[in-house]
């Protein structure tokens, strides 16, 4: 179950949220009562409530908003019990001072904005000697392995409780902690109203993550890097594993750079059966898995992990057939064979792409700001090498871009000026957001093919989800769920 958390300063709107999220679906809402401008009315609040509540009001010192004395506050949580809320949420610390009556269950909380802490264990024992119906222990995460200390908890927890990291680190425990036995996962009404550090979207949480449909069985895969708020990966995944009717949830996970191996090994408790890997963990995932097929043999890098069935991690770089199937589309079929490729960075998905465009018989060239990454990338693949300030002097009849400049919202912005271009040269940028590069806008001007980052994007994941999950991956739903992504995120700056 999605407990959805309402935090407004007029009574008015918090009934009118109250409504509106029961009418898409809410099962639970939590009425934070400190985000009220005014003395809370809980007869208003809670006399004609559209479904079940849990009453919070939050201390400062707890991250809240409470500007009353602290024997109003309480006041206000017996009062919440008498009229028969649902749940009432009682810090610790006060437990013992409001008296159990009537039906309202109580949760007995404790919130740790500053870490996780390293006795756990014993805090939590702390809380189960209180009189509690449900135990709800939050922290803060500063490493990914924060996540499997609070799950882990949950899990073996012999009373239901309610337990999670909050943080962008924290971010997956609050979509597994249902997994894993937690009564219900925190959300906030909208993107726009985050209450506290790391909290998701009902909508997202409902629609994308399938939260209230999580159990025991779930699946779980995910996307590794750093930062990665912004992937769009979840967004196409969970859709697929949606539209295919697959128990199985795809997740984001940060993990800074030299916590990767570390990371990894710590979630096999959770079971995780497969990861797409994008910046800067190719290199580092490459080297993780017992077993690497030969593109990733060859360059180093890999963008997918999975498992077979006994467990044991393969590697592979889908981007590596993504491009070539994007180029070859946008040459409606023609061969590479002796085209000419100019290719602008030398990062993870340049690496893969002109190993594919140089077997596939084209010509290489390979530029990049920094000189001595396409230095070597170039003598790595045997290709040809140019100096960045000399990009344009190159000729060439595909141009490929394989750096950042151009994507959202630095959407002004282009690698190769646009006298440089040439008519009827294939124009292939990597970039998807936005799918309509200036790049690509300008090489239409002088009557180029093109090939957007967008279409690869989609193929590479398409490959990954057959890799997780052993059947054919549903292209164009993944295709409409990444153009939908891309527009709301526009849409909502």
């Amino acid at each position: 179950m999605i407990c959805v958390t309402i935090g407004r300063t007029r009574h008015r709107m918090m009934i009118a949220e109250h409504q509106s999220l029961v009418e898409r679906g809410a099962e639970l809402v939590e009425l934070r009562l400190d985000w009220l401008n005014r003395a809370p009315d809980l007869k208003r609040l809670l006399g004609d409530r559209p479904g079940p509540v849990i009453v919070t009001c939050r201390r400062p010192e707890d991250g809240g908003r409470w500007k009353g004395t602290e024997e109003q506050r309480q006041a206000l949580l017996r009062h919440a019990i008498v009229l028969g809320a649902e749940y009432v949420d009682l810090e610790d610390d006060i437990a013992a001072k409001i008296p159990r009556y009537g039906k309202t269950q109580r949760i007995v909380s404790r919130h740790n904005f500053n870490e996780t802490p390293p006795d756990l264990e014993e805090q939590y024992a702390e809380l189960t000697r209180l009189d509690h119906d449900l135990i709800k222990f939050v922290t803060m995460a500063h490493s990914p392995t924060d996540n499997v200390k609070l799950l882990r908890l949950v899990s073996s927890a012999k009373t239901p409780t309610i337990g999670f990291c909050m943080g962008e680190v924290g971010l997956a425990s609050r979509i597994l902690c249902v997994k894993y036995g937690s009564p219900f996962a925190y959300a906030t009404f909208s993107r726009e109203r985050i209450l506290a550090p790391g909290q998701i979207a009902f909508d997202d949480m409902r629609s994308m993550y399938r939260v209230h449909m999580l159990d025991g069985n779930t699946r779980v895969f995910g996307v590794v890097g750093d930062p990665i708020a912004h992937s769009h990966s979840p967004l196409i995944h969970n859709a697929a594993l949606q539209s295919e009717g697959i128990n199985a949830v795809y997740l984001p996970f940060r993990i800074p750079a030299d916590e990767f191996q570390a990371t990894l090994d710590a979630f096999s408790a959770l079971e995780i059966s497969g990861y797409s890997v994008t910046i800067p963990h190719k290199q580092a995932a490459a080297a993780y898995a017992q077993f690497r097929d030969d593109i990733v043999e060859e360059t180093g890098a890999a963008n997918t992990l999975y498992r077979d069935p006994t467990n044991r991690w393969f590697s592979t770089n889908t981007d590596y057939e993504a491009a070539l199937a994007t180029l070859r589309l946008a040459l409606d079929g023609g061969e590479l064979t002796g085209k000419r490729v100019l290719m602008l960075g030398a990062g993870g998905v340049a690496r893969a792409i002109a190993l594919g465009v140089t077997r596939a018989g084209c010509l290489l060239t390979i530029t990049n700001r920094h000189k001595a990454r396409a230095q070597e990338l170039a003598e790595q693949i045997g290709a040809q090498f140019t100096t960045w300030e000399n990009r344009g002097a190159v000729d060439c009849d595909i141009l490929i871009n394989c750096t950042p400049v151009g994507m959202w919202p630095e959407m002004n912005e282009t690698p190769f000026p646009q006298h440089w271009l040439r008519d009827h040269m294939l124009v292939f940028d990597t970039i998807y957001n936005p799918e309509n590069t200036l790049l690509l806008k300008e090489a239409r001007e002088h009557a180029c093919k093109t090939a957007s980052g967008l279409e690869m994007f989609v193929r590479q994941a398409a490959a990954q989800y057959e890799c997780f999950v052993r059947q054919p991956a549903p292209l164009e739903v993944m295709r409409q769920a990444l153009r939908q992504g891309i527009s709301a995120v526009q849409a909502m700056r």
